[in-house]
């Protein structure tokens, strides 16, 4: 988020509060990747931002990694990353949750 303006920080910071505190959202917001990945879609001045994510617990919501898109399809590069950091957040939880 550092290397966005801050009109653009503030506009995913708008989408984070809707993604927080509704109920659903449309696909102009939100969208299914795949294996229980979303992406949070943002639209400013011509650019357009995504935040992949995932729901934990059936509540919490977990960021991973964000990009600006410059082509209607997502790229695979991102999708993967996304993917990975999800395995790697979940071996995490299960490793704190055994050392319990």
């Amino acid at each position: 988020m550092e290397t966005l303006t801050e009109k653009e920080q503030d506009k995913i910071q708008y989408g984070l509060l809707l993604l927080k505190t509704q109920e659903r959202l449309s696909t102009k917001f939100v969208k299914f990747v795949q294996d229980g990945v979303f992406e949070l879609r943002t639209e400013y001045n011509g650019n357009i931002y995504r935040v992949f994510f995932i729901f934990d617990d059936g509540n919490i919501v977990v960021l991973f990694n964000g990009f600006q898109k410059k082509s209607q399809k997502t790229p695979g590069s991102e999708i993967d990353k996304a993917l990975k950091i999800k395995e790697e957040y979940y071996a995490d939880k299960q490793s704190s949750n055994s050392r319990l």
